[in-house]
């Protein structure tokens, strides 16, 4: 894959491959031609046009850039190359203080973001970032990460495009009302949000099921069903309800992190009971979703919510489980099938560190918890997956308009790839990353 030089019409063009635009049609073109960052034409349009530079694909196959829609970043820089679910043995993890000054910020950062190119990623979700965690034990999620992030963002040496949530309470635990109607009270930083939009507030509902935390109907085996993690004056619902109210009224997207039925009904009822807000800055979701019903998959879609999810995590955490939920509710756990099926916005993501951020090996897994389901690995459903991670990404971030796929007019982000990842009959993960392009400037080229 050469890249030459020459003429003046367009900043750079790209040809000589497959190129998946995913657009409405799923179209498939030969060129693409990029200005000032944006696509100004595709095919035979930019086949006529001339740059001072010209990316020849030899063969390769080049898809929109891929958009991981819930990555702790920072937390992952600064544990690289440690991952919970991996080889690491637990003796060897990384455990307190991984970040204390600017210097040691930044690097996480950066350190983040050149992994990301080089895996094909050119935006994520950082899920919670905030005063709730000022005092927290890695130094990765409190306000002085958001601090960076917004002075990385001004020097414009982001190489990744960021969507932030801001946290009122602390990662995997309770949140209060007074800490929440504090922190929204204050002003988030002002940011160009195609580079760092920060669009909303991250929730955190309940635990997950292996713990028995998470707020469920049927209860666990020793009679317990989990519970609300929001306190108030009054009890755990009220004040979860009053979170929700808060950040609708002010036109915050709201993520909630709830894996069990139980906190996923009461968020759908907080949905349902809102009433004169204005339109959210993006669609609001369920974090993990991993015991979501049929019913209430159904009623997100009428809602225009969505999931966002982790069938790796899936993998990792099967067995352990099924300890808590028992053979039959063990069967229906994860239901990225029917999330599919109804047509319920759902985005595939890695929540690395907890897994890898390599979105291969998601995409393998969720492949693996589709054929347990009935699905065929074919061309339809590679594409389903893949418009997880790039256009549904991108409508999740509420930001479908202007990036996710590569139309005229849309941001040159782009992944390209050895072979074609539509074409059934070999892992994700066996295909390989050639060149990374944000806004039409190449991040990461292999070797």
């Amino acid at each position: 894959m050469s890249e030459t030089s020459s003429g003046d019409a367009a900043d750079l063009i790209i040809r000589g491959g497959r190129i998946h635009t995913f657009d409405a049609q799923d179209s498939t073109v030969g060129a693409l031609a990029v200005r000032d960052g944006r696509i100004v034409a595709l095919d035979a349009e930019a086949e006529k046009l001339r740059a001072p530079r010209t990316i020849e694909l030899d063969g390769r196959t080049t898809i929109p850039g891929v958009n991981d829609a819930h990555l702790h970043a920072a937390w992952l820089g600064a544990r690289w190359p440690h991952l919970f679910f991996s080889d690491t043995p637990p003796e060897d993890q990384p455990s307190g203080r991984l970040v204390t000054t600017e210097t040691e910020r930044r690097a996480a950062l950066t350190r983040a973001w050149s992994l990301l190119a080089e895996l094909g990623i050119t935006s994520y979700t950082e899920p919670g970032i905030g005063p709730g965690e000022d005092e927290g034990d890695t130094g990765c999620f409190g306000t002085d990460m958001l601090a960076t992030y917004a002075a990385l963002h001004r020097e414009r040496a982001q190489m990744s495009r960021v969507t932030l949530l801001r946290l009122f309470g602390t990662i995997d635990g309770e949140s209060t009302l007074e800490d929440f109607e504090r922190g929204i009270r204050t002003a988030a930083p002002a940011t160009d949000p195609r580079w760092l939009a920060v669009n909303g507030v991250k929730i955190f509902a309940d635990g997950i099921p292996p713990m028995a935390t998470a707020w469920v109907e049927e209860p666990y085996p020793d009679g317990s069903t989990g519970e609300l993690l929001t306190r108030g004056d009054t009890e755990p619902l009220t004040a979860f309800r009053r979170m929700i109210e808060l950040a609708a009224s002010r036109g915050l997207q709201i993520a909630v992190h709830a894996t069990g039925d139980r906190s996923i009904t009461e968020f759908l009822h907080a949905l349902e009971s809102l009433v004169d807000v204005p339109p959210a800055a993006g669609p609001h979701y369920v974090v993990h979703g991993d015991l979501a019903t049929p019913a209430q998959i159904e009623r997100m879609r009428r809602l225009g919510a969505g999931f966002a999810v982790q069938p790796l995590i899936a993998a990792h955490t099967h067995a352990w489980a099924g300890a808590q939920l028992g053979p039959e509710r063990l069967a229906r756990a994860w239901p990225l099938r029917e999330m599919l099926a109804a047509g319920t916005l759902t985005t595939i993501t890695s929540d690395a560190p907890i897994a890898t951020p390599d979105w291969r090996i998601g995409l393998d897994a969720s492949l693996e918890l589709l054929a347990a389901a009935g699905d065929t690995d074919d061309a339809e459903l590679r594409r389903t997956l893949l418009r997880s991670v790039t256009v549904d990404a991108a409508r999740q971030d509420g930001a479908a308009a202007w990036k996710g796929s590569l139309e005229d007019g849309k941001v040159a982000d782009l992944t390209v790839l050895d072979e074609d990842p539509c074409e059934p009959g070999r892992p994700f993960s066996s295909l390989t990353v050639a060149r990374t392009i944000v806004d039409g400037r190449s991040v990461f080229v292999r070797g």
